[in-house]
């Protein structure tokens, strides 16, 4: 058998949109063919998914905040890594925050790149910042081959990454559309926000501490700059479903829009998050019900282009500080390693088959990103696969979970759906069924994950 040539069979594998019978050849760490799934392949080593699973292109999260270097001990490469192929994610694209320094010159982004490159279980794009200070000189960045740029139009949360006013937002865009490449916005309208300080350990007072409204301010300005100067803009963790009609209306006009959002908003809604638990605060905050329902339905009309994770871990200490306090806890959801369970639990209540949602987590984020041949089983695409087991029932406990720190709003929730197996290039990375010794004992080999760079695509 040639060493490097594999067949996967697979009843049902999800190709182009649908599923069906196929036997995946791979070879060279990529899709070298599609075959009917009883096809004769001499020479190769061969896996079966089982009938009760479906074979996936490997999910891509372009919204991962890992914060290798400088705050480590929130979420380090290796953690990071570990928990998104566990949890079929096999390309993810980092946040230029909260990591120190932050992602904001070439300089910065070589020294993220070093961190991440012995470290990797899956491949790692990036992302570059637009902030203030460099403005302007964002074709550096570009040239270097960040996937993009990220702004915020209010305070970040950390002194090192700060944000844009109107007047730069507008700079930003004019920037953006001369070098090509696409702005991603953390759209709140600070003018709109009234969250300083303490606000007690109700989360009614935080929810309405961050209104909709502010949302609603922000796309709208992104809209009106994305059309005026013709630049690519994406919305990132659009909490607010009252803000999809103005997103439809602006991609029917033809602006150059895309959209994210993430599985808390989907799956969990603020009505049911006790006092006291700030693992549950993110900016924007998880709404009510009735707002989850909207973007439901901005999922099933394919207005929302991607659901990303938006994984902004911290420690323990921070994400409990002021004793569950929601204007004194760190924000931010722990979810790099669920969301597809989660996501697909609630779709499966609804009656939205899995194959619905299942672009947003691959071609979806994927063109979010500029990624070439992610997200795909189709012939030359690099070979990034995944099985996972459609029944398998799944109780999250946080001190199980890969990522550092054990504390996450997912939490004792029993979803429906698990990961068995990642292949990364071709190569098994995570599998269930074996297991192994030490902290991440279903995984085989040293990290493999390749560095990713805009300018060529996902090839490293």
């Amino acid at each position: 058998m040639t060493p490097d040539r594999l067949v996967i069979r697979a009843g049902r594998a999800l190709i182009e949109g649908s599923f069906r019978p196929a036997a995946i050849v791979v070879e060279g760490g990529r899709i070298a063919d599609v075959l009917d799934v009883r096809a004769r392949v001499a020479g190769a080593n061969a896996a079966l998914v089982p009938d009760d699973a479906v074979l996936l292109p490997g999910l891509v999260d372009s919204h991962v905040h890992v914060n290798e270097p400088g705050r480590t001990e929130w979420e380090g490469f290796r953690s990071a890594t570990l928990a998104a192929a566990a949890g079929g994610v096999t390309t993810i694209v980092d946040m230029p925050l909260n990591s120190i320094p932050a992602t904001t010159t070439t300089a910065a982004l070589a020294v993220k790149r070093a961190a991440a490159a012995p470290s990797a279980f899956v491949d790692v794009g990036f992302w570059g910042g637009a902030v203030p200070e460099n403005l302007g000189t964002l074709d550096a960045l570009h040239d270097a081959g960040v996937h993009g740029f990220k702004c915020f139009l209010s305070p970040s949360g950390v002194d090192e990454f700060g944000h844009l006013d109107r007047v730069q937002l507008a700079a930003a865009m004019e920037e953006i559309a001369a070098i090509g490449s696409r702005l991603i916005v953390h759209a709140e309208d600070p003018a709109l926000l009234h969250d300083a300080g303490a606000l007690g350990r109700g989360y009614d007072a935080f929810l309405a501490s961050r209104p909709a409204a502010s949302e609603a301010s922000a796309i709208g300005a992104v809209i009106a700059e994305a059309r005026r100067t013709g630049a690519r803009a994406h919305i990132l963790h659009l909490s607010d479903g009252h803000s999809l009609p103005a997103i439809r209306a602006a991609k029917a006009e033809g602006v150059a829009l895309t959209v994210e959002t993430c599985p808390h908003y989907l799956t969990i809604a603020a009505e049911e998050i006790p006092d006291g638990a700030s693992e549950f605060k993110c900016c924007p905050p998880i709404r009510e019900a009735a707002n989850r329902d909207l973007l439901w339905q901005g999922i099933v009309d394919g207005t929302i282009d991607a659901i990303v994770s938006d994984h902004s871990p911290s420690t323990v200490d921070l994400k409990r500080s002021g004793g569950g306090d929601f204007g004194l806890a760190w924000g931010g959801i722990a979810g790099l390693q669920v969301g597809l369970s989660a996501v697909w639990t609630e779709a499966r209540g609804r009656g939205i088959p899995l194959e619905a949602i299942l672009p947003l987590y691959t071609t979806g984020p994927a063109r979010v990103a500029g990624l070439v041949g992610a997200g795909v089983i189709e012939v030359g695409a690099v070979a990034h696969l995944t099985v996972f087991g459609v029944d398998d029932p799944l109780e999250i406990r946080a001190e199980e979970l890969l990522h550092r720190n054990p504390i996450t709003a997912y939490d004792r929730r029993r979803l429906t759906g698990r990961v068995r197996r990642t292949w990364l290039h071709g190569t098994t990375v995570y599998d269930v069924t074996e297991g192994g010794a030490g902290e991440a004992p279903h995984f085989r080999g040293a990290p493999s994950g390749r560095l990713l760079s805009a300018r060529e695509g996902v090839r490293a």
